[in-house]
């Protein structure tokens, strides 16, 4: 049997690793983005308010084999699989055992490898980049060069974090900027990346301005920082951490190159060399990007999930050849906890698959989504339903009822793809059921579920009208010293809402412009003209405000009375108060 388990301890770490992925993915709930996600799918396309496509479209490859939860991972499950296979190859295999002691401490590629997200792409096409990078500083051929190309097309695709990678690796090798060869892989990475920056262009670059300019900008708080550094500490563990992270840090390349290649050839070594700075590049630039991102706002754990790459390689190329005083104590210790982190794992595991904790945070996240969705779509005819500014509510509800679902959006929280997606197109005029968590006085139903309860109500003609946009002719306004201001703006929107708005002229929507400052919503300053008079011509508005000197932005909102909340009706207009 130990002769058996010794020849063939590959195939069964690897056998385990995709079952219990496929397992959790099959009977573990759906959570609120990896729904969100679903729903992208049904509307495949270039680009997303969010995200670049690859999510979506992953989602629809496995969903058309699947059509459950695992359907929606499918194809995660095998990418987390397929990262750890090149991880191995990237570490040379020294040490079977070593590489299994951290595979199986980092708990976030077991419990987070499964989830149909956009880190589980762009950690494998992390991956995927550094070993053609590898093959392609060692023999810079035309299909090395291709393959680098696709690979950093890929990673693009998958999140906007690629970016990152491929600076600080280009950073970690100036010479790769005096070859043709790296100069023809951007070019051909360009080419295929061009379709998501056409999508960008006709869309104003949406998903840009969003990411670098109006997400996460909050009043900075010492706690970002700290909990960015504690996230860290448990991404990468979460117990093996506190080894890993210094273990990587301390990592000498050029030793560790010379020990790594078995080759003693001096280009071998050197290219080693070569991939161990990219990856040191890449690990030290992440981290203190986002460091630095933490006292612009909050930075999320999983924004750093590319540096598990790095953190891997370099780590284990530490532990395997160095013989300091920290790492044979590092070796010692990361066995000694791997026990504990496994048995952390298959609690979380359990925790996951079966409603067995009695706390309402878990149970809402995992375990209350399954039954109701069924109920409710009796009571509402399975006709189409509006939820209030939650794209998550929306999805998840979507993905368990199949009853096709918008989310109406606020105006004061930002915008997402249900903003964009032509579901209220096709729900204008249409019986709906309205559903909410809030306001539940004015809701004439209600339903108690998982969630808490729930209301609902029938809207016998569905007349919102986020898809009314208006476009100011300036996208800064400068204010007078009495604070009033003027603002230009045309009408953009499609025949059809034309027609509709026309058609019923009975139709009350408040109009009114929401003034916000750096901490917010101040103030709503009414239109004084009707929704008819506004779409068929542009409009000169002038409002006064008390306003302070400084700078501020507006956002044009339409309020229907018979929908639940105003909506975003344009973009984020800069205001400057001198």
């Amino acid at each position: 049997m130990k002769s058996l388990l010794e020849k063939n301890h590959r195939l069964l770490f690897y056998s385990c690793w995709l079952i219990l992925g496929l397992i959790q993915s099959r009977f573990t709930e759906l959570l609120d983005d990896e729904a969100y996600y679903w729903v992208y799918s049904k509307f495949l396309d270039w680009g997303y308010f969010d995200h670049p496509p690859m999510v979506a479209l992953l989602i629809k490859l496995g969903y058309a084999i699947f059509h459950n939860e695992l359907g929606v991972r499918f194809l995660f499950v095998l990418l987390n699989t397929g990262t750890l296979l090149i991880i191995e190859k990237l570490t040379q295999g020294k040490s079977a055992r070593l590489f299994y002691t951290i595979a199986l401490s980092l708990a976030v590629l077991q419990l987070g490898g499964f989830l149909a997200v956009p880190d589980t792409p762009l950690i494998f096409f992390t991956t995927l980049f550094f070993l053609c990078y590898k093959a392609f500083i060692q023999r810079p051929t035309l299909p090395n060069t291709l393959w680098l190309g696709i690979v950093t097309a890929a990673l693009f695709y998958s999140k906007y974090h690629a970016v990152l990678i491929t600076v600080f690796v280009l950073l970690s090798n100036p010479k790769l900027f005096t070859r043709y060869q790296a100069y023809l892989a951007g070019v051909i990475a360009l080419a295929l990346f061009a379709p998501h920056l056409w999508w960008q262009y006709n869309h104003d670059w949406i998903s840009f301005r969003y990411h670098l300019f109006e997400s996460n900008v909050n009043p900075y708080q010492i706690s970002f920082t700290l909990a960015f550094i504690g996230g860290q500490i448990l991404v990468a563990g979460p117990l093996a951490g506190i080894i890993l992270l210094p273990a990587a840090f301390l990592s000498r390349l050029k030793n560790n190159a010379d020990k790594d290649m078995k080759d003693d050839a001096p280009a071998a070594k050197k290219n080693g060399y070569l991939l161990l700075r990219a990856m040191k590049f890449t690990l030290v630039g992440i981290y203190v990007f986002f460091l630095i991102s933490s006292f612009r706002g909050k930075v999320e754990a999983n924004w750093t999930s590319p540096a598990i790459v790095p953190l891997f390689v370099l780590s284990e190329s530490f532990l395997s050849t160095s013989n300091s005083i920290f790492a044979t104590g590092a070796r010692k210790w990361l066995a000694r906890l791997l026990p504990v982190t496994m048995v952390i794992v298959l609690l979380l595991r359990i925790m996951m698959l079966v409603d067995i904790v009695p706390a309402n945070a878990i149970k809402e996240r995992y375990h209350s989504w399954n039954s109701w969705p069924a109920r409710m779509r009796e009571k509402t005819r399975s006709l189409p339903v509006v939820f209030e500014n939650s794209y998550q509510r929306a999805s998840k509800y979507w993905f368990y009822s199949g009853q096709m679902t918008y989310s109406l959006n606020w105006y004061r929280e930002r915008r997402n793809n249900y903003d964009f997606w032509p579901i209220e197109d096709s729900l204008l005029g249409r019986p709906v059921f309205l559903l909410d968590i809030h306001n539940l006085d004015s809701f004439q139903n209600r339903i108690s579920t998982p969630i808490g309860a729930v209301g609902y109500r029938y809207d016998s003609a569905f007349s919102s009208f986020a898809k009314v946009q208006f476009v100011p002719t300036e996208k800064t306004i400068h204010g007078s010293e009495t604070s009033s201001f003027v603002i230009r703006i045309r009408p953009d929107l499609s025949e059809k809402y034309l027609r509709y708005i026309d058609a019923h002229p009975d139709i009350d929507c408040k109009i009114f412009v929401g003034v916000f400052g750096k901490h917010g919503w101040i103030k709503d300053l009414p239109v004084p003209l009707t929704l008819q008079q506004c779409v068929h011509a542009p409009s000169t508005l002038t409002f006064t405000s008390d306003l302070r000197r400084g700078n501020y932005y507006l956002i044009f909102s339409v309020y229907s009375p018979g929908t639940i909340i105003p909506t975003h009706n344009s973009a984020k207009i800069k205001l400057v108060i001198p």
